[in-house]
Formats: structure tokens, sequence, C-alpha cells
């Protein structure tokens, strides 16, 4: 039966088409699939109820009420047999994928809000920029590095920081740091476990996370939260972000320039140079190691903290230990390394000005760029300052200064300045503030710019003498014109109260001098009557605009005494500025300091062009204060020792111009300032001799000033203007075409070409009668026969009004005839074979005597003669051959007596007897 349905099974399968074969086929495996579908679902549906009815049995051992059932579900017992169940591990790890989940895009959404707040911060722009300002000379040579009073930072490039600097630090602050992508999470893991473990706080952030702070955050990490959690997460982000963008070399250039090393030092090239006195790059390893310990708690590890310095060698060595377990160095290597007694290398820690060059300059310079620019903007760093010193120059002052210090004992002085300017530009090339700047007294007081010192009669070209030279209306002035030097106490005095006098240096008057003379010997007479010509407010108007801005600037009154440098004060630059004025012909320009500013990009923020001058005096007036001030024999007469050839006034080899000045105490008792200016066609240098606090001198030498003047000017010209082809022997102020050479009321001088001696000279012509015998102005009484009429010249004093004559030599007309000349008389006679005069000299002495003899019808005078005993005639012997003799006397006002007598001649002459 069976085989007859395998048998009829398979006649059927025969028969069938193919197509009906293979749609059988199809019902079949569809019906196989359903039936094990079906048997699934049944199996699942089966599972299902047991749990149910698992469930339901398990709830129905359960109180009914509510809250014991609560409370019973929770029994240990119950939760421990669910939490190990298939049930419990299946519901767990649910919950953890959940959460997960959640935490991610917590997360991502944390990401996304804070980083719209970092829209601003542009990470393809981050550089770490030096807080330092560097200040060089007009060569850029280095004077100064400004690493101000607070934190500063030197940056340099990856090639100049030591390879063991670079392992070193990544050795011991992120290990992982060439294998993370800006953020290491298992790092941050594992410092969140070690916290909360208790095992000690641990750091997390990746050498970037660090750098992120630095820069952007470095205000909130050390506020008192910290920042919280939204300063970490926007570390994250930038971090992640600054990988993409730099190398991991360049990153870690950037944390070394950035992180704190100790103190006041940021970044690894200040560490290095304060440390060790070197160079980032030549670091050696127990030096890199020591350095890259410190950022981990730069206040404690600082190594002048020597509270820390046993901290600072213990992780120094765990650093050593580091790069050795990262294979940097060997372990014989950091050996040798921990055995160097590397805290005995430290440097001294210095002041904060040690290395500066022209540090007087230089702090000048910062004041002004800080008024200029703001405090906080010039402190922020990384400017470069290229001034208008010249270090060549400097040096030499600096020398000049101590060679004039050497001489201080002569009048017991403690302080010296010296200021140069530039002729041709008015940059300052040289500065000296004090004699020695790290005196903890008054060394950094700069007196050539924060004092105002009386100027004393180096005043006087620019206030008095350069506006008498200008061209006015009425009666013009020049080196030859006469100011009477004379008593004008009466009008210099008035308003005074209390004691007051104007004299001369020497106590005397000198009567009617030229300017000349009085410029060149610095009598006070002629500059006084100078000022009050010119008017104050004019002259200190042409002094300002010269470049004495300072001089009795604010005032509200002051007198004539500022004729003569007293009772206001000057700026030593401004004052040297002032008479480059004058070397340059009359033309101001405004003193220079600084050549170029860059900022801390290399961006040029200023740069120094030169100006055209502005004309203040005609180039005439100039050359002839120049002509006087480089005249010896102007200064030649009253001071013999201040001659020509005096070091100081005079240079050899350099045309200088030269003035003086000294000042007084209060009580005028003793002298207290001591000044020397001195300029040529290149530069102006001025230089001040005195006390710190003003004290008084115990002498009025100008021998410091003058020795430092002799060494700076020397030299200045010869090793620095003349190799830059600035200057050149010989050279000397160009005389101007309108100059001209006059011989005027007998003073012959050189004058301005808008002088006319018979125009707006104010000299006139007089005639005046003299005693022709005392020379004196003749009186009422004077006798007719002594009288003589002079012509002279007259020049009406513009302050005293009182008529000023000049009278050719030897008349006097300051003083009258007093009428009681005697002159002298002689009588003649004869005895034997000589003559005999009786003589009465009168009011002066006899100064010649003249025998006048006639023989023969010859008349013969004999000079050679004296008077003898008795009066007898020595010097002739009468030989009867003569008709007549005369005696002649003269006394010494010029005076001539005379008395004569006839004789009779015996005998003629034969010529064989000769008289001498």
């Amino acid at each position: 039966m069976v085989y007859n349905n395998y048998m009829a099974k398979k006649k059927s399968e025969v028969i069938l088409p193919r197509k009906s074969q293979k749609a059988k086929s199809s019902k079949k495996t569809a019906k196989k699939n359903m039936n094990l579908y079906s048997s699934l679902s049944y199996k699942h549906r089966a599972k299902k109820e047991a749990n149910a009815r698992r469930r339901a049995e398990e709830l129905a051992k359960l109180p009914k009420e509510p809250v014991k059932r609560f409370f019973a579900r929770l029994h240990p017992k119950r939760v421990f047999k669910w939490w190990f169940s298939w049930r419990g591990q299946k519901a767990i790890l649910k919950f953890i994928a959940a959460c997960i989940l959640i935490g991610i895009i917590f997360i991502g959404g944390l990401f996304l809000y804070y980083k719209k707040d970092l829209e601003e911060i542009r990470l393809d722009e981050m550089t770490i920029s030096e807080t330092v300002n560097t200040y060089l000379d007009r060569n850029g040579e280095l004077l100064w590095k400004d690493t101000g009073n607070e934190d500063y930072r030197l940056v340099v490039s990856g090639d100049d920081i030591s390879e063991y600097m670079y392992q070193a630090t990544v050795a011991i602050e992120d290990r992982n740091f060439y294998g993370h992508h800006g953020v290491d999470f298992i790092a941050l893991i594992r410092a969140t476990l070690s916290t909360l473990g208790g095992r000690g706080v641990q750091g997390g952030s990746t050498l970037t996370q660090q750098l992120i702070k630095q820069v952007y955050f470095s205000d909130e990490a050390a506020s008192a939260n910290r920042g919280g959690l939204q300063r970490k997460i926007k570390e994250l982000i930038l971090s992640i972000e600054l990988e993409k963008m730099y190398s991991k070399e360049e990153i870690l250039t950037m944390y070394l320039n950035q992180s704190p090393y100790g103190g006041r030092r940021n970044g690894v090239e200040s560490a290095s140079q304060t440390y060790f006195g070197k160079s980032a790059k030549d670091l050696t390893l127990a030096e890199a190691a020591l350095l890259a310990a410190i950022p981990n708690n730069p206040a404690v590890l600082n190594p002048y903290n020597v509270y820390g310095n046993e901290m600072l060698i213990e992780r120094q060595h765990k650093v050593l230990d580091d790069m050795v377990s990262m294979g940097y160095i060997t372990s014989e290597e950091a050996n040798s390394a921990k055995e160097v007694a590397i805290l005995d290398t430290i440097q001294p820690e210095a002041n904060q000005y040690a290395g500066m060059l022209a540090p007087h300059f230089v702090l000048e310079v910062k004041k002004q760029l800080e008024k200029k620019y703001g405090i906080s903007t010039m402190r922020a760093g990384g400017w470069t300052i290229k001034t208008t010193i010249d270090l060549r120059a400097q040096k030499i002052a600096e020398d000049a200064v101590q060679v004039g210090m050497s001489h201080a004992y002569k009048n017991s002085s403690d302080n010296l300045a010296l200021v140069s300017v530039d002729v041709e530009t008015s940059q300052v090339v040289a500065m000296v503030g004090s004699s020695d700047f790290f005196n903890p007294t008054y060394g950094e007081l700069n007196v050539t710019t924060d004092s105002l010192v009386e100027p004393g009669s180096s005043i006087k070209p620019i206030l008095d003498y350069s506006p008498l030279f200008m061209q006015r209306d009425g009666i013009n002035y020049g080196p030859g014109s006469v100011l009477k030097d004379e008593n004008i106490n009466r009008l210099y005095c008035a308003g005074y109260s209390g004691s007051c006098a104007l004299t001369n240096a020497t106590g005397s008057f000198y009567g009617n001098v030229t300017i000349r003379f009085s410029l060149g010997h610095s009598l006070n007479i002629a500059a006084v009557k100078a000022l009050y010509i010119n008017g104050i407010d004019n002259s200190l108007e042409v002094a300002h605009a010269l470049g004495d801005k300072a001089y009795c600037e604010g005032r509200d009154s002051y007198g004539l005494s500022i004729a003569i440098g007293s009772g206001c004060g000057v700026r030593m630059v401004e004052h040297a500025n002032a008479y480059a004025s004058l070397a340059r012909g009359g033309a101001y320009k405004d003193l220079a300091y600084v050549l170029e500013v860059k900022n801390s990009s290399g961006e040029v923020i200023e740069s120094w062009t030169d100006k055209e001058a502005t004309r203040i005096v005609d180039d005439q007036v100039a050359y002839m204060i120049s002509d006087i001030l480089s005249d010896g024999g102007a200064r030649f007469g009253i001071y013999a020792a201040g001659g020509s050839q005096s070091a100081g006034y005079v240079i050899p080899g350099v045309w200088t111009a030269t003035k003086t000045g000294t000042t007084t105490t209060a009580n005028s008792a003793v002298t207290k300032d001591s000044l020397m200016e001195s300029y040529s066609t290149a530069v102006s240098t001025l230089v001040w001799n005195g006390n710190h606090d003003g004290s008084g001198l115990t002498s009025n030498t100008h021998d410091i000033a003058r020795y430092t003047v002799a060494e700076y000017m020397g030299r200045v010209h010869s090793e620095v203007y003349e190799p830059d082809g600035r200057w050149h022997p010989g050279d000397e102020p160009v005389r101007p075409a309108g100059i001209k050479h006059l011989t005027v009321n007998g003073h012959s001088d050189i004058w301005p070409s808008w002088f006319d001696a018979s125009k707006n000279s104010g000299i006139a012509k007089e005639t005046l009668t003299f005693n022709r015998y005392n020379h004196l102005l003749a009186a009422e009484c004077t006798k007719e026969e002594y009288k003589i009429a002079v012509e002279v010249t007259k020049i009406t004093d513009p302050m005293t009004g009182k008529d000023n004559y000049t009278v050719p030599e030897p008349y006097d007309n300051e003083t009258s005839d007093p009428c009681n000349y005697v002159p002298p008389t002689v009588a003649i006679s004869t005895s034997g074979n000589k003559v005999v005069a009786t003589i009465s000299k009168g009011s002066y002495d006899i100064t010649g005597y003249t025998l006048q003899v006639t023989a023969n019808g010859k008349t013969t005078d004999y000079n050679n003669i004296s008077i003898g005993s008795g009066g007898v005639v020595n010097g002739y012997t009468l030989n009867n051959t003569e008709s007549g003799v005369k005696i002649m006397i003269t006394d010494a006002a010029g005076y001539t007596a005379s008395a004569e007598m006839t004789l009779t001649p015996t005998k003629v002459d034969d010529n064989s007897k000769k008289n001498p």
C-alpha cells in the first residue's frame, strides 16, 4: 500500500509539467516556513505565558496592601535574585545604554551651547606674545628688556629651546601628549576617580588644555570657583579645535613660551635667562628638568623661594625618572643630572634695572610712551622701541662723567649730569641723568629731564642777546654795540624787598664795553639791559621758541633777575636743544627720543620723520651769538684763566662755542650749580655739576664741568660723528651772506645786514670840551688856554636814560675838571759854563726835559739832558759860541713850560769843540 502510494506520487511528479512542479515546491516551502513561524510564535507565546504565570505566582505571594507590597518587592533577597537574573541583567544593560545615550546627547548639547560663546576666539590667530618691551639704540643695539613690575614673558622660536626642555615637559606634564587629540579622556576619568577615591587630587588636563587655560581662561582659573564646569567644557572644546590647527611641536612651543616658571617669569626663555643666565636653547639636562618641575606649583617651586627648594629638587628628580621611563634618557644620564648641585648655579635675584644701558634715557622714553599710549597698553608688553640714543656716544658720555667726578673734590660736589642733542635732528644721542644710576639715595634722579635747574649765565645767549640782535624798529644791536657796565641797582632792584644788588662776579664795573666783551666775560649788567630793551615777555617768547620751554613757564610774575638765570629753572635737555637751535642757524626742531615703535605683532605704530625746522631768529643773529661764544679772545681779559686755550672752552681740532653758568644758594652766599654748554656744528652738549640736594659747593670752579665737556666733545666727534661722516675736522658755521665787518664807534666787529651806523645805531656825534692837560671834562673854572674841543659819540642808554659818551683816549667824560691843575714852571740862568734850571713841578711830575741852544745862527735841541744838583743841566757845556739857550719841561699831563735867555758869543765855533 505504501509502495503504491509512493509510486503514484512519483508517477504524478513525472506526469506534471515543469511549471506545475515548481509551483508545488513553492507551496511546500511556504507551508514549511509557516509551520516554523507558527512553531516559534507558539513557543514565544508559551514562554511569555509561562513568565506571566510565574510573575503572577510571585505577586500572589506578596501582600495585597500596596505599601507592604512595595517594601516586600524591595526585600534584599528578592532584589539580589532579580539583579543576577537574566531579566535583571538585561534591564541594567538597557539602563546603562540609555544613560550613555543621554550623556552623549547632553554633552553634545553642552558642547554646542558653549561653542557659540567661543566664536570670537580665533584659534587660527593664536600667538604667544612677549610681555617684555625691548628698547634699542639707534643702531639696533639692545639697551634693555623691560620686564615691568609684574609678570613678564620672553618668547622664542622652537629652534631656540633645548630638546631636553621639550622632553622633560612632556614626561612630567603629559605622557600621552603625542597620543591624544587635545583631550585625554582616560586621564580625565583616572583623575576624577583618584580625587573621588580620596587618593589626592590628580591632574587630568593635557598640555593642550593647560595652554588653552593659560591663554584664554587664566583669570577664571584664578577666581574663587576656578571657573567651574563651564570653563572646563570650553577648555575641552578649544583643545580639540587647537589640535586640528597646529602641530604637536607648535603647541608644545607655545606652551613653553606661555607657562609660569616662578615669580614674575613666564616662558622658558625668561626663566632660563633669570635663573641660569643663558638662553633656553643652551639648557643642560639638569637645568631643563628643574625648569620643567616649576609650572606644577610656580609659587612654591620658585627657585628663589628657599622654603620650597627641597620640594623643587624632589620634583626635578621625578622629572628625570619619568624621562627615563619614557626612553628619553638613560638611567646613567638621569643619575648624573641628579648629582649636579643645581641650586648652586642659580643666578642671584637681580634688580629689575640690572643690565640696563643708558638707564636714565630709557626710563624717560618709557615714561613718555606710557603717557602717550597709556600705562596699561605699554605694560601689556611686546613693544619694540628703537630710540635715538647712540650707544657709542652714551658710553663716551658715561666715561666723561666719571672723568669729571674724579675732580669733584675741588668743590665737594656729589653729582654730575650730561645731555647731548644732535644739531641736525634734535635727537637725543646721549644722556647721563646722575653720576651713578645705582646710587641708592639719588641715582635714579634724572637731572636732565626731571629737575628744573637754574641756568645762571648760560641763559644769556638764549634769553637776552638773541632777541637783542634781532632786527627791530629803532636802535639795532650787534656784537660791537656798547651797553655800559655800570651800577643800575636803582632800576634793577625796584620792587624788591630786602637787600638787593646787581654786580658782576668780580664785584667791579667796566664802563663802556661792547656786548662781545660783556657776553664773553659773562658780565651781568649788559644782560639785564638787553632784557630790559627786549621786554621780558618778548624775550621769554623767543627763549621758549628756541627750545627753553620750561624757563619761567607758569610763573605769574618775574623780574629782571631772570636775565642772569636766577629765579627760574630750565630742563637741561631743553636748554641743550635751545643751543642746538642756535647751532642750526636759529631754527627750532622738536626734541626726539624715539625713531620707531612696533607692537607685539611687528606693526609699526610710529616712526620718526625729519621735519622742516621752524625759523625763530635770523641766521645772522645765531651766527653773531656763535661767533662771540667761540671767541677765546672775548673770554680773555678779566678771567685770564678762562682764555682761549682752557680745557672745555676749546676742543682741539673741533670748532665749538661755549657758555658757562653759575648759580648761588638762596642767600647768595655760595655757589650751588655749575653749568657748561658746548656746541659744534654737529652736537649740542650741556653739563651740570652740583649736589643732589641743592646744597652749596665749596668752590665756584667750573673745572668739573670743563673736564667733562673736554672729554666728551673731543671723543664724540672723533669716534662717532667723524666715522659716520656727519662731521669733519674744520667744520664751522657758514657765515651768512648779510654779515658785514665794520668799525663803529671805535670798535671793529661783525654786524648784521640791517645795521646802519648812520641810521639805526643810536650813535650821535657831539663835541665836548676837555682840559687838555688833565683830560677831564672842562668846567666853568677851566682856563681857556687849557681847553680843547674833542669830537665824541653819544649813545643814550635805553635803560637808565643817561647819555653815554665814547671818547678817544685819554679823555675822560665821566669826571669834571676840578680846576686844581697847577702847571709846572721853570727859570733859566747860567753858572760858569753850565746852564741852570730852576723848576717847580706843579700838579704832576716832570716827565721830559729839552735844552734848546742857538749858536752861529743854528738852533739845536738836546733831549738827553738831565737836571742835577742845584738845577744844573747835565749833558751840555757852554763854549761861548751860544747866542741863546732855552729850557723846556713837560709834565705828566702834557703841559710844557719853558724859559729862555740871550747870551753874547765871544768866539766863532770852529767845530773844534763838540757838545754831546
